[in-house]
């Protein structure tokens, strides 16, 4: 049985976030096809996410104990380090991901964690999993001119591989707010790739 980490990571409700229809029917579809498997999902807005203070980062570069699973910041830490897989729903804002998923980071980001210093340096934790990262994009960075000012999914597979989990891949819906687009039959293929997508997640 696998422990699927849903992280959430857009301020707009069910329904309306056009990156949560895609990253939910993902979610749906892997919930038929592995029952038994257990889904935990974290709606960062939901969570008491903030930015890291001078005292958190003495426990983030601490030592580790029991204790430190009770930690308001390092049990975020443990928990994504006991995850199998990851689903990661962040829209692109303003050529980035929302600033919550990156004060997530901030918090799972924690040596003797998710990742470790050696004489060679830092080598991540969390070999052999999976990621997958969904995101709607108002306009398209895939590929061509503006694909270099992309830095949301720049970061996250960057980050994921610095843990250990280069087994990560991106499911984009883009040309979202260009006039003239088909905005649903965009979000529909989008859907039916993060369908097909399960199957081998």
């Amino acid at each position: 049985m696998s422990k699927v980490l849903y992280i959430k990571a857009n301020c707009k409700p069910e329904g309306v976030s056009r990156t949560f229809k895609i990253s939910d029917s993902f979610i749906e579809e892997y919930k038929k096809l592995n029952p038994n498997d257990e889904i935990i999902t974290l709606d960062l807005y939901k969570e008491d996410i903030n930015f890291l203070s001078g005292e958190d980062l003495g426990s983030v570069f601490g030592p580790k104990t029991e204790e430190s699973r009770k930690h308001p910041v390092l049990k975020y830490a443990y928990q994504f380090a006991e995850a199998d897989k990851y689903v990661v729903a962040a829209p692109m804002w303003n050529l980035g991901s929302p600033s919550i998923l990156k004060a997530y980071i901030d918090y799972v980001s924690v040596t003797g964690i998710t990742f470790k210093y050696t004489e060679q340096g830092p080598v991540g934790l969390l070999q052999g999993k999976k990621a997958i990262h969904v995101v709607a994009r108002g306009g398209a960075y895939s590929e061509g001119p503006a694909a270099d000012f992309e830095m949301g999914d720049r970061y996250l597979r960057t980050i994921f591989g610095f843990f250990g989990i280069t087994d990560f891949t991106t499911i984009a819906a883009e040309m979202l707010d260009v006039v003239g687009q088909d905005v649903d039959a965009i979000l529909d293929g989008a859907i039916n790739k993060a369908k097909d997508l399960v199957k081998d997640f």
